[in-house]
C-alpha cells in the first residue's frame, strides 16, 4: 500500500487546513486510479481541525519539527523565545532526524510533501525518501527581517529547503529562492460543506448576503476583539466562531467543530479577517470580498495585503483603528480588484494529481 506523510508546520491552523485540504484530494484521485493510499498527517495541529476538512481514514501522528513563531494570538508574537525554540531544534538536529527518518522507514513512507517544516527535507533523504513541499513562503523569508541573531538559524533554514526534492509554489507567495525544482500552481483550499439556505436555518437569520459579515481571524485568534462595535449595525448580521465572544443580537457563535469559516463563507459577500494564506485563498476560491486588518512585522503580510487588493474585492484597515472600535469599514464599498487578471482556483488538483501519479508508479514498481 503507498504510503504518503504530510508534516505540517507548527503554527497556526492554516497550514494544517491547506494541507488536509490537498490529502482529501489525493485521497480522492488515489480511489479513482485504484491505489490503497496509507495516509500519515504529522502535525500537532488538533485531530477535530483535520477531521473537519480530511475526508476517510488516516493516521495523527501528532509531532513537531519546528515551531513556525510562537504567538499568544494571531497577532501577538514572541520574537524571543521563537529565536530561542528554533536553537534548540538546530541544535538537536541530528537526533530528529535520525529519529524521525526511522519513523519514516518504519512506515515505509513513499514520499513526503512538507509543508513546511525545514528539517524534512532532510528527514526525508535519510531515509531515503523523496521530499515534496508546497507554501507561499519559507520560515528564512519570516526570520530574516528580525535582526542578526536571526541570521545564523536563517541561513541554516535556506540550507534545509534546499535539500528538497519539488516544490509547489502557491499564490501569494515570497520569492522562495532557497526552493528546488519550484512549480508554481494555483489555490488551495475546502469546499463548502452546507447550502446558504440550510445556514441561514441555524442561524435563524433572514439578512441578505451583502449584510452578512464573517468576522474569522485564524486558530489562535484575538485577544481583544471589540465587539462593541457591532451594536452600530444592527440590520447587519455577523458570524464568529470565537468562543469567548459576547452574546449580542446580531452576533451568531458557531460552536460546531465539524463546520469551518470557509462553509460560513457561503453566507456572507464579505469576511473581516487578519492576513492568512488560507482565509484569503478560500475566500477567493468563492469569489468573495476581503477586509483584512493590517499585521506588522511579519513577512507574509504584506505580501498577502498586496496580492489581495491585485485579485479581489478589498479594503485595508489599520490594525489601531480595528482595535479602536472604529468599523465604520463595514458599510463602506469594498475596492475592486486592481488587475483583472484571474487566479488559477486548480492548485489542489494539480498538487494532488502529480502526488497520485507519483504513488500509482511506486505501487507498480513494488508490486
Amino acid at each position: 500500500m503507498p504510503t504518503l506523510y504530510i508534516a505540517v508546520t507548527n503554527h497556526g491552523f492554516g497550514h494544517a487546513t491547506r494541507a488536509a485540504s490537498v490529502a482529501t484530494e489525493v485521497r480522492q484521485r488515489c480511489k479513482l486510479a485504484g491505489i490503497p493510499l496509507k495516509l500519515i498527517m504529522a502535525t500537532r495541529a488538533p485531530k477535530w481541525l483535520l477531521d473537519s476538512y480530511l475526508i476517510g481514514d488516516y493516521a495523527h501522528y501528532p509531532v513537531g519539527v519546528d515551531i513556525g513563531v510562537l504567538q499568544s494570538d494571531s497577532l501577538t508574537m514572541d520574537k524571543a523565545s521563537t529565536l530561542l525554540e528554533v536553537q534548540a531544534i538546530q541544535a538537536a538536529e541530528d537526533r530528529i532526524i535520525a529519529a524521525e527518518a526511522d519513523y519514516l522507514q518504519s512506515q515505509n513512507v513513499d514520499l513526503v510533501l512538507a509543508d513546511i517544516p525545514p528539517l524534512m527535507p532532510k528527514i526525508a533523504k535519510a531515509a531515503g525518501v523523496p521530499c515534496w513541499m508546497m507554501g507561499n513562503f519559507g520560515w528564512d523569508f519570516i526570520y530574516k527581517p528580525w535582526g542578526d541573531e536571526f541570521k545564523p538559524v536563517v541561513e541554516w533554514i535556506g540550507d534545509c529547503f534546499a535539500q528538497g526534492d519539488r516544490t509547489f509554489r502557491l499564490p501569494f507567495h515570497e520569492p522562495m529562492a532557497a526552493f528546488p525544482n519550484v512549480t508554481d500552481v494555483g489555490l488551495t483550499g475546502g469546499i463548502p460543506k452546507y447550502t446558504a439556505e440550510y445556514l441561514r436555518k441555524i442561524m435563524a437569520s433572514d439578512v441578505p448576503p451583502e449584510r452578512t459579515v464573517l468576522l474569522t481571524f485564524g486558530g489562535l485568534g484575538l485577544s481583544k476583539i471589540p465587539y462593541d462595535a457591532l451594536k452600530k449595525f444592527p440590520d447587519w448580521q455577523f458570524i464568529t466562531f470565537d468562543t469567548k465572544a459576547p452574546v449580542l443580537p446580531n452576533l451568531y457563535q458557531v460552536s460546531d467543530r465539524a463546520m469551518r469559516p470557509v462553509d460560513w463563507m457561503v453566507m456572507c459577500d464579505r469576511i473581516v479577517s487578519k492576513p492568512g494564506y488560507s482565509t484569503f485563498a478560500e475566500a477567493c476560491l468563492l469569489d468573495k470580498g476581503i477586509i483584512t486588518i493590517t499585521r506588522d512585522c511579519f513577512a507574509e503580510a504584506q505580501i498577502l495585503i498586496d496580492n489581495i487588493q491585485n485579485y479581489a474585492p478589498h479594503k485595508i484597515v489599520e490594525a489601531e483603528d480595528f482595535f479602536d472600535g472604529d468599523w465604520s469599514f463595514i458599510t463602506d464599498d469594498l475596492h475592486p480588484a486592481q488587475t483583472s487578471e484571474k487566479l488559477d482556483k486548480n492548485g489542489q488538483a494539480e498538487i494532488a494529481a502529480a502526488i497520485a501519479t507519483y504513488l500509482g508508479q511506486q505501487m507498480v514498481a513494488n508490486s
